[in-house]
């Protein structure tokens, strides 16, 4: 592969944004697929996306941006897809070209629901997409942060190295530090554990849960995030490393978390629909929460937070008296 691939983001919202911000910052020209024709019009006019993180300015020069995905597809050797899981489907029915030949980077944090796999298993089964032309881009990051330029840590994950370390490079900047891993099945399902979570954290924030439970229940999902992906794919890493633990972490504790806001919303007393309706953005947890738990059916790991946030979010039990159940089983 070429050291400077033609690489293109799709998606329109936050994280998309954001990974495109990133890539402007190194490459002379930067794909991007929006389904919004109004959006495209307007950030081509006035330099930032009107709907997410409109303080990133853009210079369109180095825009290769479209609404017609096949054009997008097309232009890019390496595709990043930033869509949220729920619409990743209806977007990639839309593709008509050939891109079996492309390298492919799931930027999602969450499991398709149509297939209940995670997105690099979704194009590998799918799209035959073979392992080693996909990889993950995972944080610990919010893209809120990155529109600051605060400094910020990703994890770019693809069994072929050489690749992770090009994209890594194209992603680098003095507020951007990558590293690579050649975990691409722990990182990802790691992101989309994450989420679930991070739900939890918010609904005991809501129910009134001060810090010292929080840290008690951080504790607890990173060990159970470690049951779970050992059952799935085994392999040595460490739960520790900030692709797995820093992500978690962030995601659990951070304003700018959207599952936080959504646990926290439902702790509240919002149901599920309410809260969905008030928030801007998806929260990929609350699709993730149903996979996992399905998935965990048939793999038996001991994961009762995804359990509790399951039977909050899906069989509508009391919060409060699933949040207290749950204080019992943690240590």
């Amino acid at each position: 592969m070429s050291k400077k691939p033609k690489i293109a983001v799709f998606g329109g919202g936050s994280w998309a944004t954001a990974i495109v911000k990133m890539l402007c910052e190194n490459l002379e020209q930067v794909g991007w697929y929006m389904r919004n024709e109004n959006a495209v019009e307007y950030i081509k006019e006035n330099d930032h996306n009107p709907n997410y993180l409109s303080s990133a300015q853009f210079d369109v020069k180095k825009l290769n941006i479209s609404s017609n995905i096949n054009e997008i597809v097309s232009y890019a050797d390496i595709l990043i897809f930033a869509i949220p899981s729920a619409f990743i489907k209806g977007e990639l029915d839309k593709i008509s070209v050939d891109f079996s030949s492309k390298i492919i980077f799931s930027a999602i944090k969450g499991i398709i629901p149509e297939s209940g796999l995670i997105v690099g298993e979704h194009f590998h089964e799918k799209f035959k997409i073979p392992y080693k032309n996909i990889g993950v881009i995972t944080g610990p990051c919010h893209a809120e942060e990155v529109a600051m330029e605060r400094l910020s840590y990703l994890t770019i994950a693809c069994q072929n190295l050489e690749v992770a370390s090009n994209l890594s490079k194209c992603l680098s900047s003095h507020y951007i530090k990558t590293k690579t891993s050649d975990d691409i099945i722990g990182t990802e399902y790691a992101a989309m554990l994450k989420n679930i979570y991070a739900i939890a954290a918010g609904i005991a924030h809501g129910l009134g849960y001060g810090d010292n439970f929080q840290s008690v229940l951080m504790s607890n999902s990173i060990r159970e995030m470690k049951r779970f992906i050992k059952k799935i794919h085994k392999m040595k890493r460490n739960i520790n490393n900030s692709a797995y633990l820093g992500d978690l972490l962030v995601t659990g504790y951070s304003t700018f978390s959207r599952n936080r806001m959504f646990g926290n919303m439902i702790g509240k007393g919002y149901t599920v629909k309410s809260a969905q309706m008030e928030m801007s953005m998806i929260a990929e947890g609350y699709y993730a929460t149903k996979s996992a738990y399905i998935l965990n059916e048939k793999n038996k790991a001991n994961t009762p937070i995804i359990n509790a946030v399951y039977a909050i979010l899906y069989q509508q039990k009391n919060p409060k008296k699933v949040i207290k159940k749950l204080t019992e089983k943690l240590d």
